[in-house]
């Protein structure tokens, strides 16, 4: 682990990361001694920081740390955060605070092959989100309604929980974003109010873009979802997973899911 550029597993008791999670990360996949889509992340990253009013790294400096981080690493997940730093107690952040960049590298997790051929089941997720415009998009450090979100279920079986918000929208899952096909277009929810906007929902948008298939982000509820032709979730480590059971619903076919799949495995930053 690179805190700060030097290695290290400690960070200041005092630093606002983890006294109030006032920062941001992103989560990305080594593959081959390669950083997988890093310009996507650090645009993502950059947007975060402005949002949060937090200092960005400088990209050629954080890309120097991330390459000595991996140097020699063949596969992995590298995390990257940015906290506001340390600074004197209270909630107001200062203007003399100078950011914390940690950064680590842990083995890839291992999930079944069928989750990605056959598609997974999905545990609707009883826990809401909350609306905040403000973060809405955002991948800041407080991820409590996650945290509790997937502690809802232990069936292994399960691969991932769905989440709504207040107002019963389907959002996301609790680690991914999520796409349905209905009638030839895809859809996926609105973020605009509370969830992730992860890279990978970006790269299938380009996907759509670039395929000349209608895709719109919207509102939608579970109904609507139930009723889709195909359903598919995506994060940087997982990639694409197809749902094969949600509520009791089966899709036993996931031929665009597929489709999109291998383009996101092979196409180039």
């Amino acid at each position: 682990m690179l805190v700060n550029g030097v290695l290290s597993d400690s960070i200041s008791a005092a630093d606002r990361g983890l006294l109030y999670g006032d920062g941001v990360f992103r989560t990305l996949r080594l593959a081959r001694g390669k950083l997988l889509h890093w310009p996507h992340h650090y645009r993502k990253l950059q947007q975060d920081c402005a949002a949060l009013l937090l200092s960005c790294p400088d990209p050629r400096s954080l890309l120097a740390e991330l390459e000595q981080l991996v140097f020699g690493q063949a596969e992995g997940v590298v995390k990257i955060v940015v906290t506001r730093g340390s600074g004197i107690r209270g909630y107001a952040p200062t203007t003399h605070t100078a950011p914390t960049r940690i950064l680590s590298l842990s083995p890839l997790p291992v999930y079944p092959a069928l989750f990605s051929t056959e598609g997974v089941r999905l545990h609707l997720c009883g826990l809401r989100l909350s609306h905040q415009p403000r973060l809405a998009g955002i991948k800041h450090l407080n991820r409590l309604e996650n945290v509790l979100a997937a502690a809802e279920w232990s069936d292994t079986d399960i691969a991932e929980g769905l989440l709504l918000d207040d107002n019963d929208n389907v959002i996301e899952g609790t680690r991914s974003n999520l796409f349905m096909l209905r009638n030839n277009e895809l859809l996926t929810p609105d973020l605009s109010r509370c969830g992730v906007a992860g890279v990978q929902r970006e790269r299938v948008m380009e996907w759509a873009t670039s395929h000349n298939r209608p895709c719109r982000i919207e509102q939608f509820r579970m109904p609507e979802l139930l009723a889709a032709d195909e359903v598919f979730l995506v994060n940087s480590l997982i990639g694409l997973w197809p749902v094969r059971e949600l509520q009791g619903r089966i899709w036993g076919q996931h031929p665009v899911s597929l489709q999109i799949q291998k383009w996101l495995n092979h196409a180039p930053d």
